[in-house]
């Protein structure tokens, strides 16, 4: 057999290897948040349901919230002991933790245990999966042959959302299988469960790699870093770098992301009322026909650069995101659209009388205030409002042209009285919505579903240009000898927190303004900035040598 072949079969056996365990990875992480309608009704079932669905979010987020930390211990490792062995641990860590969410016994069971204990279970996975990423994009970059770098690791990115579409798989398979009721009961726990057998098949395939050449070369040479931490973020030459790389390329990237993947999703199920099963399949299809985008971006960022690419991303996430809202509405639940058009609902309030819309300890009732009764009901109810001021102690709801006014305490009924009179107020509310067209849940019939996949497959694309290139982006900005740590905190800082909290920030922005599509200002903003300092200060890498930055 030729050296050429010999290399090709090593080569291909790195990407398959590397990637194969990464989508085991993110199968683990990206459980929880396919199933964070559930697991709000499971393990956060002591408040009411607005909040319940935002405090899911934010234990999803929680997981981000803690990846770099995990970047720094684990790149630490990565770059003192080696690429191989760093992410074996790490795999380990993130199998054994989403095994174990799949026996955590309910609320119901445990009381307040059940959420504090689900939580430790995210930050382990978020640990984990903070040294996951930067040993296999390191691993198959220092691989690569000169002028493959994207190609070679667009596969590692396209990890994530095969590891999503595993996942939806699953998700869908066991549903379909068993049954809506019978999986909100006790069926949403196999998809944790069974992955036990996928962590042994991805830890064999993982064992059976050799350690990177360029890092074995660099530590047959003596020339590690003995001090990783200090190298990289202890000088401000490099300090800088790590700045620029987050705020110029990967928050951009990872509010990109997260709203093609995820935000796209809740905002299906929770705000456009699409059954879970429905978008979870619409989602898929996307996933589906936008996944080869990752490899042809990488390639294409071989050829003319990885920057353009992924600021061209930005850039077209920023201008179409408000359009491709607005069009997924009508698509998947055009009577929301046409009953908002028709009659918009408005609420008249003394603001100094309307709570935020969000208790993170469950003991608001949003009972005290008629504004707060009056919110809480359309946030429940899914219905986007618009608030208007007035100096009242009474609120009103008008829909289209019909006025309700809702007592408050402070008018002089009582609170036992408002107490009892809340519940026909509601009535009143649901009855008028209903007659003004406004749908409890979204008709299947009525969808137009290939315009919803048309949409969300370009949400997908962008996802694609924005990710395709980063790896090898980051890979040839920093040094060898610090590449793993360099490389994995920026990284992490953007995808665990400017990424990882999009859902939890977007959703509360909603909750707060009753405004459905107000939370895309937030990835909005955080694109333009991506562009505008990666326009200004982002270097082009994709001719640096990377065995050029051993020393």
């Amino acid at each position: 057999m030729t050296a050429p072949a010999v290399a090709g079969r090593n080569e291909r056996k790195v990407i398959v290897a590397s990637s194969l365990g990464t989508v085991f990875e993110w199968y683990d992480f990206y459980l929880y948040g396919l199933l964070a309608t559930v697991i709000s009704a499971k393990f956060f079932s002591g408040v009411n349901e607005t909040t319940g669905f935002i405090l899911a979010l934010g234990a999803f987020a929680a997981g981000f919230a803690v990846r770099p930390f995990g970047a720094l211990v684990f790149g630490r490792l990565g770059d003192v002991v080696g690429r191989k062995y760093t992410f074996l641990v790490t795999m380990g860590l993130m199998g054994l933790s989403t095994f174990a969410v799949g026996l955590l016994p309910s609320y119901a069971s445990i009381g307040v245990a059940a959420p504090v204990i689900l939580v430790l279970l995210r930050l382990v996975q978020g640990l984990a999966l903070g040294g996951e990423y930067g040993g296999a994009a390191t691993y198959v970059a220092e691989h690569a042959p000169e002028g493959k770098r994207g190609l070679f690791t667009s596969w590692i990115q396209t990890t994530a959302t095969l590891g999503l579409f595993a996942a939806l798989l699953v998700v869908i398979g066991i549903r379909t299988a068993i049954g809506e009721a019978a999986f909100a009961d006790w069926g949403w726990r196999l998809p944790f469960l069974v992955s036990i057998l996928l962590l042994a098949v991805s830890l064999w395939i993982r064992l059976q790699l050799a350690e990177s050449p360029v890092y074995q070369k660099m530590k047959e040479e003596g020339t590690t870093s003995k001090a990783p931490f200090s190298e990289a973020f202890g000088t401000w030459r490099n300090l800088r770098v790590v700045l620029i790389v987050l705020l110029g390329a990967v928050a951009g990237q990872a509010v990109v992301w997260y709203t093609g993947q995820f935000y796209a999703l809740f905002f299906l199920e929770k705000t456009l009322k699409v059954d879970g099963a429905t978008a979870n399949i619409l989602i898929a299809i996307a996933l589906v026909i936008g996944t080869p985008f990752f490899v042809i971006f990488g390639w294409l960022s071989d050829r003319i650069g990885r920057k353009k690419i992924i600021l061209a991303g930005c850039a077209l996430a920023a201008l179409t995101y408000f359009p491709v809202f607005h069009a997924l509405t009508g698509a998947a639940n055009p009577a929301l659209a046409a009953a908002q058009a028709k009659a918009p609902v408005t609420v008249i309030a003394n603001p100094a009388a309307c709570s935020f819309q969000f208790d993170p300890i469950g003991r608001n009732k949003f009972d005290r205030t008629a504004c707060d009764i009056a919110k809480a009901y359309l946030a429940k109810a899914g219905v986007p409002y618009v608030s208007q001021d007035a100096g009242n102690d009474w609120a009103e709801v008008v829909i289209g042209q019909r006025t309700i006014r809702i007592s408050s305490p402070q008018g002089g009924i009582g609170p036992g009285a408002n107490a009892a009179s809340i519940p026909s107020r509601q009535a009143e509310i649901k009855a008028a919505l209903a007659e003004a067209g406004y749908p409890a849940k979204a008709d299947p019939a009525a969808m137009n579903k290939p315009l919803i996949v048309a949409l969300l497959f370009w949400l997908v694309l962008l996802v694609t240009a924005v990710y395709g290139p980063i790896a090898a982006l980051l890979v040839e900005i920093f040094p060898t000898r610090i590449r793993y740590t360099a490389m994995s905190l920026p990284y992490h800082i953007g995808n665990g927190w400017f990424g990882g909290f999009l859902p939890t920030i977007a959703f509360a922005m909603v909750a707060a303004t009753g405004d459905i599509y107000y939370g895309l200002w937030y990835p909005i903003g955080v694109a333009v900035l991506t562009l505008i300092v990666g326009l200004l200060l982002l270097p082009e890498t994709f001719r640096r040598r990377i065995d050029d930055h051993a020393t």
